[in-house]
């Protein structure tokens, strides 16, 4: 861990999204041990009352609501004065063919995963510009790097991330403010039986099946491919720790993978594109 934080005279306020479990949950209980003032945020407060009572400041916040963000951003200022670190965690993963899924569902994914993260940096960027200093960061996916057969929606969503965070370090270095993209493999938490839920081909109209991917569904089924309990996968925690460390240190990077999974698959970006569709075709063949 960075000992940038270690025995500072002033303490430093992070505001988190997504809070509710898993990776959220993971950093606020994190940083709150580590001193920091959190503002542990999430859609249903009744949802984050434990790391209220832990310590932590409870906001009820939901990424696609301007005023929620306008409403919590200038509670934490008039309370504190600063944002140093905000953590746009709030996310989830649209999975399914691309041609199955409905527009209406790739909106609501972008909506989360895109637009809320943006919606939040653009409410905490003036503060942190006068203040010439804070860390933004983004947590993204492996997937944000390599996409798959079934992940087009969600790795987009990921892919936009990116991109966006890649324009904006360069946009806000001058000012003394850090951003860094997360990107987490496999992760034991909820994620893995959410993608479950959507990709269920009998959900509430986010997929409507053309029948022409049946194999993609059963490979789905079991949700190990792409979150849960498998091998190679990390706790939230191990992950909570990377999202400190960066908020800490003086010259974060702009990339983190924790994990040696999520590390090696990212490399995989570097791969043929002949080569990795040749192992998404053999691997479409194993389970057909």
């Amino acid at each position: 861990m960075s000992p940038a934080h270690t025995g500072c005279s002033v303490q430093k306020t992070v505001l988190i999204t997504g809070c509710s479990s898993g990776i959220g949950r993971a950093t606020a209980t994190l940083f709150n041990d580590a001193g920091w003032t959190v503002y542990a945020t999430a859609r249903n407060p009744a949802d984050i009352e434990t790391l209220g009572e832990a310590g932590c400041e409870l906001a009820t916040l939901d990424v696609t609501d301007p005023d929620d963000i306008d409403r919590v951003v200038d509670r934490i200022l008039d309370a504190e004065g600063a944002i140093d670190a905000l953590v746009n965690n709030a996310g989830y993963g649209q999975f399914g063919p691309v041609e199955d899924v409905t527009t209406a569902a790739v909106h609501d994914q972008f909506d989360v995963n895109v637009y809320g993260p943006h919606r939040l940096i653009r409410a905490v960027l003036p503060a942190m510009r006068r203040e010439r200093d804070g860390t933004i960061i983004n947590v993204s996916s492996t997937a944000g790097r390599v996409t798959f057969p079934g992940g087009g929606i969600y790795s987009g969503s990921k892919f936009a991330l990116e991109a966006m965070s890649d324009a904006l370090r360069n946009e806000v270095r001058e000012f003394g403010i850090d951003v860094v993209v997360v990107q987490p493999g496999p992760v034991s938490t909820k994620f893995a039986s959410r993608v479950a839920s959507e990709v269920d081909r009998e959900n509430d109209g986010r997929i409507e099946p053309s029948g022409a991917y049946d194999y993609l569904y059963d490979l789905f089924e079991d949700t190990q491919l792409v979150g849960g309990d498998g091998p190679g996968s990390v706790s939230p925690e191990r992950v909570a720790e990377d999202i400190l460390n960066v908020a800490s240190a003086t010259k974060p990077p702009a990339r983190v993978q924790p994990g040696t999974l999520a590390r090696a698959t990212v490399l995989a970006r570097h791969l043929p594109d002949t080569l990795r569709d040749g192992l998404y075709d053999a691997l479409g063949k194993f389970v057909r």
